[in-house]
């Protein structure tokens, strides 16, 4: 049996090292959960213990860019040019309905248009962390600058991962439910609202099975998905058990079943967050997952594409740098991702250090944590198998989280997402996660370069 305090001890040293986003909280637990608790699971002891052992010699020291001059990747162009022509924030504004009155903490969110709006939804808690007190924010807009309430979320514990989800004339909206310690990760289910024709939202219930984390919906080629992962607690024991990510569809938005019965599991080792788009042309799939628990092939991402005629059966190489928080779309014959960048001299994830899976995994999120990072566009090299750089988004500190809309013109996109202030100091990452974050609108321009050159 293992106490909250010794619980505690390993979470305050990982955070110090540098546990990943909503992973393992800095705040040390009260004298009374000290006294009383107790924790059940003798793999969740082995895990701290093996972790304990793995960090009792290190020191770390944050990294700001004042300190270190990093090159970004080379750019590597495909068919388009690509330019930020604006940036505004969203969360907070003068925009938002006087009704909401966001926390500190504004990050996970996303936005789809529906009926002639665009609607909205983040995660605002006092900072990263898993709190009760978390709430999803819903609004919507026809302008995409003032905006109209239309509900609030709250479970009394954390709520994170919104995701909408067009299901024939229905707009849904999928939460994932975790815990109230901010001490660990411990993903409990998917609940799921809709929006109601006379404007109002039902209340949420929970839709599949218990531990599934829905990370990204949407419609490609007619045909409906819902992407997650299952055995997120594993990521942050250390512990090397396997996560599954799922690919899912659904006729009614609440019954949810495999693409593929035979094949529900695309892939199964350390990946994670996973997003994927479809050519539509073609319907060969592309996809990047965040491999941040790691497996025999290593940590990083999970570079992976299928064809049409089996979008489940996956090939994937593994790329050390890590995509946090991956978002793909398709643009012009393109697959774009547009995921975290880790301003370290290599930019890698996977130091590539030796010792076991609990070593490595403790020496990478130290790494990890200490640099600043990028809200970064990168394209999918097709016929290589491999992510390119574009450019940085304006973003800073803790930061990333997109969503993308098509605006009216060809080649012109709104990507939300989220970051410390882009006007502030260029802080590390672990430093951003305590502080403020932001939602931000970025106005992107795609322009053909053969056009250009021409």
């Amino acid at each position: 049996m293992l106490s909250t305090s010794r619980v505690g001890a390993a979470g305050l040293a990982l955070c110090s090292l540098g546990c990943a986003a909503f992973a393992l909280g800095c705040e040390r637990p009260s004298a009374a959960q000290d006294a009383g608790a107790e924790v059940a699971n003798e793999r969740d002891a082995a895990a701290i213990d093996a972790t304990d052992a793995a960090i009792d010699d290190v020191q770390v020291e944050d990294v700001t860019v004042a300190d270190v001059v990093v090159r970004p990747p080379p750019v590597e162009l495909g068919r388009h040019e690509v330019t930020v022509v604006a940036t505004r924030r969203i969360v907070p504004s003068d925009g938002l309905p006087g009704t909401i009155t966001p926390s500190a903490s504004n990050n996970n969110l996303d936005v789809v248009r529906f009926g002639g709006r665009v609607y909205l939804a983040w995660r605002t808690s006092g900072d990263h962390f898993a709190s009760a007190g978390t709430r999803i924010h819903v609004v919507s807009s026809d302008d995409e600058t003032t905006w109209r309430f239309e509900t609030t979320l709250s479970l009394d514990r954390d709520l994170r991962e919104p995701r909408f989800l067009l299901v024939q004339s229905s707009l849904f909206l999928y939460v994932a439910r975790l815990g109230t310690n901010p001490l660990s990760f411990d993903p409990q289910g998917m609940s799921v609202t809709e929006l109601r024709s006379d404007g109002t939202w039902t209340p949420l219930a929970e839709v599949f099975r218990p531990g599934f984390i829905p990370w990204r919906g949407r419609v490609e080629r007619g045909q409906r998905y819902l992407i997650g992962y299952f055995g997120g607690e594993h990521i942050y024991r250390f512990d090397g058990e396997p996560l599954e990510v799922h690919l899912l569809t659904t006729d009614d938005g609440r019954v949810f079943r495999p693409i593929n019965a035979a094949r529900s599991a695309v892939l199964t080792g350390g990946a994670s967050e996973t997003d994927f788009t479809i050519n539509p042309d073609t319907g060969d799939l592309f996809a990047v997952a965040r491999n941040e628990a790691g497996d025999t092939s290593g940590f990083g991402s999970k570079i992976c594409r299928a064809s049409s005629a089996d979008v489940t059966s996956w090939t994937c190489r593994t790329d050390p740098r890590k995509y946090d928080s991956p978002l793909m779309f398709w643009h012009d014959g393109e697959a774009y991702l547009i995921g975290r960048r880790h301003l370290s001299p290599t930019g890698n994830y996977d130091l590539m250090r030796g010792g076991d899976l609990t070593r490595r995994a403790v020496d990478n999120q130290v790494d990890y944590t200490r640099w600043p990072k990028r809200c970064a566009l990168w394209r999918y090299v097709q016929g290589e198998d491999r992510i390119a750089y574009v450019l940085d988004l304006p973003s800073r500190g803790d930061t990333c989280f997109a969503s993308v809309l098509p605006l009216g013109a060809p080649g012109e996109f709104a990507v939300y997402d989220y970051s410390s202030d882009v006007n502030g100091p260029d802080i590390g990452w672990r430093q951003g996660q305590m502080g403020p974050t932001f939602v931000y609108r970025h106005h992107l321009r795609f322009s053909p370069r053969m056009q250009r050159d021409q």
